[in-house]
């Protein structure tokens, strides 16, 4: 049986709610016990998921929360009509094949427009740019606010008109953001970059995983918790010399080839 334990308000009724986790693991000894809270970290080594600790998909957590069988396929389900693949295909057509990137994540309002732990490093794009322009119309998936280059082609959209494009698109190169889910809804194997997060937790086995390179230096990481880097790229976390640590550049042009 799944206990369901929602406490709203501040920190301080958190910390309260943690002696009657005890009392409801003492009374329901078998059952698992899920606190949905504002401030998980007060409940750091105290209760513990598969998800926090990164070692299963996201997927089948919420399988286990909801008491639902564990699924054989995590495919994310997305429908196009005609109407939308025409409509929106218009405004995607191009005299060279499609090579659709997404390099830049995070919320509009962000201190930092480049997270080193979840964007792709600048080095890579623009070595990927290179390698495919003169064959491909390099479609550049990104709001105005967010970092652009130069030699592709920028696009801002509706969600819907989104998924048309990455359905037309012949490579995709992304980061961990919507992009790698909506292709992998599509049945579109893509490339993905992983720095922070992992695709145990977020991916999709149809896709060609790429992890970061193992860190070259000690970071500061006195802060973390739940998860060792903060995703909006804390910058005292940074656990290399330089972006170029991050990725092997010719691993990913050889995975997009």
């Amino acid at each position: 049986m799944n206990i369901i334990f929602q406490i709203n308000g501040g920190i301080g009724k958190c910390i309260l709610a943690t002696s009657i986790c005890k009392v409801i693991k003492d009374e329901f000894v078998d059952s698992k016990l899920i606190v949905m809270s504002g401030y998980p970290e007060v409940f750091l080594n105290n209760i513990e998921t598969s998800h926090l600790m990164q070692n299963e998909h996201l997927a089948h957590s919420w399988s286990r929360m909801y008491g639902l069988p564990i699924p054989k396929d995590i495919t994310p389900h997305l429908f196009l009509t005609d109407r939308e693949e025409k409509f929106f295909g218009q405004k995607f057509t191009s005299d060279k094949p499609i090579l659709l990137l997404q390099t830049n994540g995070g919320a509009i309002d962000q201190e930092l427009k480049y997270s080193w732990a979840r964007d792709i490093p600048k080095e890579v794009v623009l070595a990927v740019i290179e390698e495919f322009r003169n064959d491909y119309n390099v479609v550049h998936l990104r709001r105005e606010d967010q970092i652009g280059y130069e030699f592709t082609t920028p696009v801002t959209d509706n969600f819907r008109a989104l998924l048309v494009l990455i359905a037309n698109s012949t490579k995709r190169l992304f980061m961990d953001s919507f992009g790698h889910h909506a292709a992998a809804g599509l049945n579109k194997p893509s490339t993905v970059l992983w720095i922070a997060n992992t695709p145990v937790v977020f991916g999709y086995p149809i896709h060609d995983n790429i992890v970061a390179n193992p860190g070259t230096r000690k970071p500061e990481l006195r802060n973390s918790y739940l998860q060792k880097y903060n995703i909006t790229g804390n910058l005292v976390e940074f656990p290399y010399d330089n972006e170029s640590e991050i990725f092997n550049i010719d691993q990913v042009i050889k995975s997009l080839k």
